[in-house]
Order: structure tokens, then sequence, then C-alpha cells
């Protein structure tokens, strides 16, 4: 439905528009600049973010709140203690008893020395090779861990014996690596002995065999004195029968 603005409105505009054109050009004959204002736009305002309704904690419902995390000291690390027992412990006072079978006197061994000397085992290997190392963090704690047989004769026991014996002695204290082979093999059987294990000839052999590797390698590496421990290991020794090799079930 058309009102009577609709007829009135454009010769209201081409009157505005003749009024505001003859004034532009007054203007500019005059010699005042004519500059068309610009537009101005009106700032956006954005409403108010809605926050949800926050409940009231009830009995039922867990309040949570915010803690404020530390950071942790570091801490001065941690060196291995005197055993407890000394190793010279005659075996009955370290828990064996007659009736302790072969398996029960190895377990009973190896649970004493894991936990005597804080060692953590990563693997237990099935073959007659060890390894053993620690690992440092930042904050000064100190793991100990070592891959060995598991301990079921003599042969096993001697060589999980010698990994213990890299952490009882400490890895810092005999210098140069060869050194220190032969002190962890000294400490093993001197523990075997402690604790009632039969020495055989193949452990002495097993014995020999890895310190001899150990000066061989020392002197590929350049070493230029062999200490005097490892002068009887200097050359290899003769192979063991079979028949006095098989001796890692033996008790």
């Amino acid at each position: 439905m058309l009102t009577l603005w609709d007829f009135i409105e454009p010769i209201a505009r081409t009157l505005r528009d003749a009024v505001t054109g003859k004034s532009r050009a007054k203007d500019q004959r005059a010699g005042i600049e004519v500059k068309t204002p610009a537009r101005v736009k009106k700032p956006r305002v954005r409403p108010p973010a809605l926050k949800p309704p926050t409940a009231a904690p009830s009995a039922s419902m867990p309040v949570v709140t915010k803690t404020k995390r530390r950071r942790r000291k570091p801490q001065a690390p941690q060196a291995l203690t005197a055993p407890a027992i000394p190793i010279d412990t005659p075996p009955h006072l370290l828990g064996s008893s007659t009736s302790e079978t072969a398996d029960e006197r190895y377990d009973r061994i190896t649970q004493l020395m894991l936990t005597r000397y804080r060692v953590r085992v990563r693997k237990w290997r099935s073959g007659m090779t060890g390894m053993a190392w620690r690992v440092a963090y930042r904050d000064g704690s100190i793991v100990n861990l070592i891959e060995a047989p598991k301990p079921k004769g003599p042969m096993s026991a001697a060589v999980f014996l010698h990994e213990i014996g890299h952490h009882a002695i400490g890895f810092d204290t005999y210098k140069p690596r060869c050194l220190e082979e032969y002190h962890a093999w000294r400490w093993s059987l001197e523990a075997m002995q402690a604790l009632g294990l039969n020495i055989t000839d193949a452990v002495r052999h097993r014995m020999h065999l890895s310190l001899w590797y150990a000066v061989s390698k020392a002197q590929r590496r350049g070493i230029r004195t062999i200490p005097s421990e490892l002068e009887p290991f200097m050359h290899r020794p003769a192979r063991l029968s079979k028949r006095r090799g098989r001796d890692d079930h033996a008790a």
C-alpha cells in the first residue's frame, strides 16, 4: 500500500541533491577545499559470554582443587653401603638348611645378592654371558642393573655373582677395565666359597678365559703396562675336556 511519503520522497531527494550540489560548486569556485565526510564504522559490541551455572559441591561430588607443583631438589648420589652380612659369613648363618634343595638354595642366594646390593635384573640370559651397568638420573638417584643367567649351577652362579661383583666393588674403583674384570671375578669366586657353592674346574677355566680376553682387548687398544695381577692371564688357557666342562647342573 503506497503512502503519501512514497510520492513525496523522490521530489525531496532531488531538491536536496540540487541544493547540496550548488553549495559544493560555490565553495569550489571560492577556493574552499571540499572534503567528503568519511564513514565511521561503529565498533561491534559482542555480547558477553554466558558462563554455565556452577553447582554447589555436594557430599557425593568430589571437589577438585589445583595444587602448585614444586620442582624436585637434586639429591646427592646414593653410594653403595657395606653389605649387612660380611661375605665370609658361614653358609649356615645365611638361612641355609640341610633340607633345602639345590634349586631353593640358588634362588635364596640370588634374592640375597640382589637385595643386599640393590640390583635389578633387566633380563635373564639363556647363555653364560652377562653385563652390569648403572643409570644415574637428574635427581641424583642411581639404578643398578645387570643381565646374567639365572643361577642354577656353579657356572651360571659364577657369572651371576661376577656381575653382582661389579656393583659391589664399584665401577670407578679399579683402572684400567681389565683390572676391574679381575677383581669382579675374584669377588665372584670368594662369594661362591663363602656361600658354600661348588667352584668347579669349568668355573676356573671360564675365569681364565674371560681375563685373557680382557687383557688381549686392552693390548689391542694400546695399554702400556699390564697390571701384575693379570700377568698369569696373558696367554689363552688350554681347552677343557667336555666331561669336565659339563658341571653347571652340579651342586
